[in-house]
């Protein structure tokens, strides 16, 4: 019985593994579906499980899914009027190579007030489009990105509120490991829906060089 249950599992897990981006254990390596105690209403649907420590756990299917629905909606538009954003300081670097490969402009620290509202400020800018890591952290970008009418793509972790955000990525968005990954794959993917990359092709750099480096 035991021996079928597995078996049962182990085909599961390759059916799901065939409909996503990458390997499963990629996903679940860099916690990616490590979610928070807290579960905002909006974020609901985007949760597998609540772990027996109160921990939510969200879906890696919905994670991929909307990976590829943010990438096509993102290459829609020209490379130099999107804005990618984050405070945070594991999302600083992911940012940094995501702009370098796909020639988006990156926002990096703190999001200094009127960048998008005032055009007399010598930092203004004018997107189409402006993607951010940390709805809480990236708060004055949403915020003035929502006054100007510029749409906003976001990765949400299950404790995000989600006003004004157009387009969720649910998403690990605190990790170090998570953040690397996810920009890493959105990278691939806008510049596979650009047709600048195969189908199959893979960006020249690992995962790893996304990833924000810890000093020992």
């Amino acid at each position: 019985m035991v021996a079928q249950v597995d078996e049962e599992t182990r085909k599961i897990a390759q059916s799901i593994e065939k409909e996503l981006l990458i390997p499963l254990d990629q996903y679940l390596a860099a916690g990616v579906h490590i979610g928070t105690h807290i579960c905002t209403k909006y974020m609901e649907q985007f949760v597998y499980k609540v772990r027996p420590d109160g921990l939510y756990i969200l879906d890696i299917r919905k994670v991929d899914e909307r990976l590829r629905i943010a990438a096509k909606f993102i290459a829609r538009y020209e490379p130099e009027s999107v804005v990618a954003v984050s405070a945070r300081q594991y999302g600083q670097r992911p940012v940094q190579q995501y702009c370098k490969f796909t020639r988006c402009k990156p926002i990096l620290g703190r999001f200094i007030p009127g960048t998008l509202t005032n055009p007399r400020l010598e930092w203004y800018v004018e997107p189409d489009l402006i993607i951010v890591t940390d709805p809480r952290a990236d708060s004055q970008a949403i915020q003035e990105a929502a006054e100007t009418g510029i749409p906003i793509v976001a990765f949400a972790d299950t404790d995000n509120r989600t006003s004004y955000i157009d387009l969720i990525i649910p998403a690990n968005n605190k990790g170090r490991r998570s953040l690397a990954l996810l920009y890493w794959l959105l990278t691939r993917q806008v510049l596979r829906e650009r047709g600048e990359l195969k189908p199959d092709e893979d960006l020249p750099v690992p995962v790893e060089e996304f990833e924000v480096k810890i000093r020992r």
